[in-house]
């Protein structure tokens, strides 16, 4: 999505077989399957000092969520539905010291060119990010509560999902996720928390 501009934006992977002594400008934390901006775990980036600034890379826009990232100290609260030029500016924008919150409109689409798992299947953003925290093990309470998305609304990304995957149950559905690249990869966070 950023190649276009590199010469505006160096992209750093946190790559979890390497450790991490690098200073970085802006942490950019995609929420796909994480925790949001409700948990404390984000506070912890922004206490590294490593991390001179921490964004929030989300299409979940909550107004609590907004706030409660604003508390934690984020300095930007961005969309997915951005384009790479609008992202790259916004980005800029929050390392001249901005506090950049992005309008969400509703109904509003994923960015082109952005990817994720399960996107060559067919399935939406949110319905991959679904899956994922099915694949995680969570229940659809927890799900519902994690993408403050209804209970109801969460049977239907699963009943799409299991469509799209050919599946037909929850443990299918689950094996299929692991089979794909649905696993959160927990290495890199806890490096950031002073872990392993």
């Amino acid at each position: 999505m950023l190649d276009d501009y590199r010469d505006q934006v160096l992209i750093a992977e946190i790559d979890l077989n390497l450790g991490v002594d690098d200073h970085v400008d802006i942490v950019l934390y995609d929420t796909f399957a994480q925790p949001e901006s409700d948990v404390d775990e984000l506070s912890t980036l922004v206490a590294n000092p490593r991390a001179r600034r921490v964004v929030v890379y989300t299409w979940n826009f909550h107004p609590m969520l907004i706030q409660r990232a604003r508390e934690q100290g984020m300095s930007g609260y961005l969309s997915k539905t951005m384009s790479a030029r609008d992202l790259v500016a916004a980005l800029q924008a929050v390392h001249a010291g901005e506090m950049v919150i992005s309008e969400q409109s509703p109904g509003a689409r994923t960015a082109p060119g952005l990817n994720w798992p399960g996107r060559g299947e067919g399935l939406t953003d949110r319905e991959a990010e679904v899956l994922a925290l099915i694949t995680q093990g969570m229940s659809n309470a927890q799900v519902a509560e994690l993408t403050y998305l209804s209970p109801n609304t969460i049977k239907s990304y699963i009943r799409s999902i299991y469509r799209k995957i050919g599946v037909e149950s929850r443990t299918q559905a689950v094996l299929w996720g692991v089979g794909h690249g649905f696993t959160p990869d927990h290495h890199r966070i806890e490096h950031w928390k002073g872990g392993p």
